[in-house]
């Protein structure tokens, strides 16, 4: 059976350039070229169908986090159309990761996100 690694690679940095992205002009194009307009985003916080709710989703992350980016924490795996991955949400001014997690993404036929299903394996407590 064939591979499709650089196809889950591909995928997973735009996930990542989503996540990222600075600005909600580029924040909204980083997530239309990561996922299909149908597309899905469910943790143990959000629950969103479409980009315009993922843009949300983030922009809710990334002000609760300012100073902070997601990382890839090892390799993407997959095969068929999904493919898992671990991430940290590092501090770009000290490199701690207080959250960390590990995504499973099903992808369209042009390697665009159709649906992600996160667990968070690690988040700070509240306070």
């Amino acid at each position: 059976m064939p591979t499709h690694t650089h196809l889950y690679e591909n995928a997973v940095a735009r996930y990542f350039e989503a996540w990222n992205a600075e600005g909600p002009d580029r924040l909204a194009k980083a997530v239309a070229e990561a996922w299909t307009p149908e597309g899905s985003y469910t943790d143990p916080l959000a629950d969103v169908r479409g980009q315009e709710g993922i843009v949300a989703v983030i922009s809710a992350a990334r002000a609760r986090f300012p100073g902070f980016a997601f990382r890839l924490a090892g390799r993407v795996d997959g095969h068929h159309d999904t493919a898992r991955f671990s991430w940290e949400l590092v501090s770009e001014a000290d490199g701690s990761a207080p959250v960390a997690g590990f995504d499973v993404i099903t992808l369209d036929t042009e390697g665009r996100i159709r649906t992600v299903l996160g667990f968070l394996d690690r988040v700070p407590a509240e306070g």
